[in-house]
């Protein structure tokens, strides 16, 4: 009898210890189950400051006016309370989908209302240090403009041909 009650103790301890051991895997794999099922959930993509198209910084050019400048990229995320001649166009973007992150910058410095020089990541026009005043404007073809006309057709036709019969039976009215 004591064999058999040693027998059924022991059969208990390892169920106890096969049902912890059972306990302990499903909590840390509840623990775990945000970083597994990452991909599952939405994440927003993330756009902060100036957004600028590459058409806008090659807009620019030397001497132009804060008002001119400020008209093609618009206001500025930062303007140095000290130095007012400098402004900072600063954009950040992290995807909610991979976390990459996107960091450009684009610094212009003014001496009175004139613009003097950029810096940053953007590409700036080979032109940029010709005034405005001075650099051309983008050249079309300079033919002679002559209004479209649309074609005629060269008879008077119509171009469907309705039967006779049914053009003479009228409907009733209702």
């Amino acid at each position: 009898m004591a064999a058999r009650f040693s027998e059924v103790a022991h059969t208990m301890i390892n169920k106890k210890q096969s049902l912890t051991l059972l306990s302990a895997v499903a909590l840390s794999v509840s623990l775990s189950a945000c970083s597994v099922f990452d991909w599952l959930i939405y994440k927003p993509d993330i756009p902060q400051g100036n957004y600028m198209e590459p058409q806008q910084v090659e807009k620019l050019r030397i001497d132009m006016t804060k008002e001119q400048a400020e008209y093609i990229l618009g206001r500025p995320v930062l303007r140095d309370s000290f130095a007012n001649d400098t402004w900072y166009y600063v954009y950040h973007y992290k995807s909610g989908r991979d976390a990459s992150i996107v960091h450009k910058e684009l610094i212009l410095y003014f001496t009175g209302d004139k613009l003097t020089a950029v810096k940053g990541d953007y590409e700036l026009n080979k032109e940029f240090n010709t005034p405005l005043e001075q650099s051309s404007l983008p050249t079309g073809n300079k033919t002679e403009l002559v209004p479209l006309i649309p074609v005629q057709r060269p008879d008077e036709k119509p171009l469907v041909k309705e039967n006779e019969a049914e053009a003479q039976v009228k409907k009733p009215i209702k």
